[in-house]
């Protein structure tokens, strides 16, 4: 019996190392460093522009300076998130002195953030903002449920800042939110909204896109029913896999992408 005829022989794997991933960028240099987190710290205000979180004049990311350890870079006061490019961020120090910019900062916002990036040098920046899901969430004065996989990155690695005393305007007050945080990656402020820390400025949007989200999937399953929650062990299982910062950094490539290509002004 005669065999049956073979194929086309199909093309070979492409060798792993040829793939490109995208990787956390190692710079040289602090002036590179600092103008790698001012691009990012610029788009990041831009995508949340985008997706609505911006609400008058609330809201900030900042970021620390790379050699200038207890300065930061904020976004200028009252300047739409849209329209924010890296010339326009203010470096400001831990009193909310401006030191570099042309504009204000909010010094209430100011004040929280400062104490937040003391109490954590590995923190490289901070976002707040007054977010619909996330104040209604903080209005319950409830943590995030483990009920999908990515509220699970949240899990046992946030915390209740569980009172409410007005505009945060003192170092004390900052203080006392700093300590409610702790080592964890993000704060329900009760009643106010949603803070997130990161070891990269792509890690803390990420990290407060995700719980913004999260919230969201959470109200919105309550609403609807009675949630069924993820059991303990894999919860803690799906934190270690996608709760590390370098996960996040990950994550959030596909929104700078998007952002750095479709507004490139925002780099001037």
């Amino acid at each position: 019996m005669h065999g049956t005829p073979l194929g086309p022989t199909p093309p070979m794997p492409v060798p792993t190392e040829k793939l490109q991933f995208a990787m956390p960028p190692m710079h040289d240099s602090v002036e590179e460093e600092r103008r790698h987190r001012k691009e990012r710290l610029a788009g990041a205000l831009r995508n949340f522009g985008r997706l609505g979180f911006e609400d008058g004049v609330s809201g900030h990311i900042t970021a620390r300076d790379p050699e200038f350890t207890d300065c930061f870079w904020v976004n200028p006061f009252g300047m739409p998130f849209k329209h924010v490019t890296v010339s326009d961020l203010v470096l400001a120090n831990s009193d909310g002195q401006v030191l570099d910019g042309r504009y204000h900062v909010n010094q209430a916002a100011f004040t929280v953030h400062s104490q937040v990036h003391a109490a954590r040098p590995d923190v490289v920046a901070v976002a707040h903002c007054h977010s619909v899901h996330g104040r209604a969430l903080a209005a319950l004065g409830e943590l995030l449920d483990p009920l999908t996989q990515e509220s699970c990155a949240f899990y046992e690695d946030h915390a209740l800042y569980d009172t409410y005393t007005g505009v945060a305007v003192d170092a004390e007050e900052g203080r006392r939110i700093a300590a409610a945080l702790g080592s964890r990656k993000a704060l329900v402020l009760r009643n106010h909204g949603l803070l997130t820390v990161g070891d990269s400025v792509d890690a803390a949007a990420w990290w407060f896109v995700s719980m913004e989200r999260s919230s969201q999937v959470q109200l919105t399953a309550r609403a609807a029913g009675r949630p069924v929650l993820i059991d303990h062990r894999a919860a803690v299982a799906t934190r270690e896999q996608l709760g590390g910062d370098l996960v996040a950094w990950i994550n959030y490539q596909p929104m700078w992408q998007d952002i750095s290509r479709s507004e490139p002004d925002l780099l001037s």
